[in-house]
C-alpha cells in the first residue's frame, strides 16, 4: 500500500525533479513571510543608499556576513586580491556590526538595522546598493582563488557568450584538507534533481532576475537559495561551466551539502 500511494509523487519526482517540487512547496508555505521581508529588504536599501552614492564598477562583489570577523577580512582580501581591479566589494552585515576592514577605496561595508537570519535579503541588499554590469557573489567563510573573476569575465564577455557562469569548487574539510573538486556542466534538468550549483562561484550579467529567494529558509529547508538563484536566472538566460576550481570552499559535514565523487 505504502509503493501505492507513493507512485503518484515518484511519477512527479521523475517528471519535473525532486528539487523543483521542494521549492514550489516552500513558496506555498513561506510565502507570508517573504511578503514581509521585502518590505523590510526595501526600507534597508532606502535607508543605506541615502547615505552617499551607490558604488560602481565592472563588477559587483556581494559579500553576506554575520559574526565572524576573522573569516570576513580573509574573505573581502581574496576579492580586493583578484586580478581584475574594475569591481566593488559590498559587505553586507547581518545586523550584528561590522569588524575593522582593510582600508580600500573599492570596498562598501554596511550593517542592517535588525537580524533577519535570511542570507537571500541581506545579498539582495549588496546587489541593490550597487550599481555593475555583472554581479559576483563571496559568503565569509570562503575564499576566491586571484584569477576567479578574471576567468568568468572572458567567459562572460567572449563572442556570444553566457549570461551567467559558474566555476568549479575547490571543498575544503575544516581542517583544511581538500575533499574533492565539484565541477558539472550545466544541465537544467539535470539541476532539478542534482544541488551542484553554489553562487561563491557564480558570476552573473546585472538583469531582473538576477535576486535571491526572500523566503526564510531554516536549515531545514531544501533547496537552498544559491540553487534556487541560478535555476531560476537559467529559465531565461543562458549559464555556463567553467572547469576551472578557482573557489576554496568550507565544507561543514554537519551541514547539507552535495556529495560528489570526482
Amino acid at each position: 500500500m505504502r509503493r501505492i500511494a507513493r507512485a503518484p509523487w515518484e511519477l512527479l519526482k521523475r517528471a519535473f525533479g525532486w528539487l523543483v517540487l521542494f521549492e514550489l512547496r516552500n513558496k506555498v508555505l513561506l510565502a507570508p513571510s517573504a511578503l514581509r521581508l521585502r518590505r523590510f529588504e526595501t526600507a534597508e536599501v532606502r535607508r543605506l543608499a541615502a547615505a552617499g552614492p551607490l558604488p560602481t564598477a565592472l563588477v559587483a562583489t556581494v559579500i553576506a556576513t554575520h559574526r565572524r570577523p576573522d573569516e570576513l577580512r580573509a574573505a573581502v582580501r581574496s576579492a580586493l586580491d583578484q586580478t581584475v581591479r574594475d569591481q566593488v566589494v559590498v559587505v553586507v552585515d547581518d545586523g550584528a556590526g561590522l569588524p575593522e576592514l582593510p582600508e580600500d577605496p573599492r570596498l562598501f561595508a554596511v550593517s542592517l538595522s535588525r537580524n533577519t537570519g535570511v542570507a537571500g535579503i541581506v545579498r539582495n541588499v549588496g546587489i541593490r546598493l550597487s550599481r555593475s554590469r555583472y554581479v559576483a557573489f563571496l559568503d565569509d567563510d570562503n575564499r576566491w582563488e586571484p584569477d576567479h573573476l578574471e576567468r568568468a569575465l572572458a567567459a562572460l564577455r567572449a563572442p556570444g557568450g553566457p549570461d551567467g557562469v559558474y566555476t568549479a569548487l575547490r571543498r575544503l574539510l575544516p581542517d583544511g584538507t581538500e575533499r574533492d573538486v565539484l565541477s558539472v556542466p550545466f544541465d537544467r534538468r539535470r539541476a532539478a534533481r542534482e544541488s551542484f550549483l553554489d553562487t561563491n562561484a557564480f558570476v552573473a550579467r546585472r538583469t531582473r532576475a538576477l535576486h535571491f529567494s526572500r523566503l526564510r529558509r531554516t536549515p531545514e529547508v531544501l533547496p537552498r537559495e544559491d540553487w534556487e538563484l541560478v535555476h531560476r536566472y537559467s529559465r531565461r538566460h543562458t549559464v555556463r561551466h567553467v572547469p576551472h576550481a578557482t573557489v576554496r570552499y568550507l565544507v561543514n559535514p554537519g551541514s547539507y551539502y552535495t556529495t560528489w565523487s570526482g
